[in-house]
């Protein structure tokens, strides 16, 4: 028996704010394209990097190893998941 209650989808529309495209920062461009994004897609498309790049901290997943192009992003080596958003959003206008 399926769970009908479980399958229905959300009536929630997403916040405006969060779909506006935006113009990423030259640093954050070098990493996700300069193509004008919304800010969920840039959190979506860093996340595919980290993974594709191996740059999750082997010991402690919820932390990010910054590479050459993402330390010029994040100003530091290392952040934790909960940081990035903040990041990204001091690189997206």
């Amino acid at each position: 028996m399926e769970n009908t209650e479980n399958t229905k989808k959300s009536s929630r529309k997403p916040n405006e704010a969060f779909m506006k495209a935006l113009t990423p920062s030259a640093e954050l461009a070098d990493v996700i394209g300069a193509n004008p994004i919304a800010r969920t897609e840039a959190v979506k498309q860093i996340w595919n990097y980290i993974k594709e790049n191996n740059l999750q901290n082997p010991n402690n997943k919820r932390n990010i190893l910054a590479d050459a192009k993402l330390s010029k992003v994040f100003g530091k080596n290392e952040v934790t998941m909960f940081e990035l958003t903040g990041i990204l959003g001091k690189h997206l206008n």
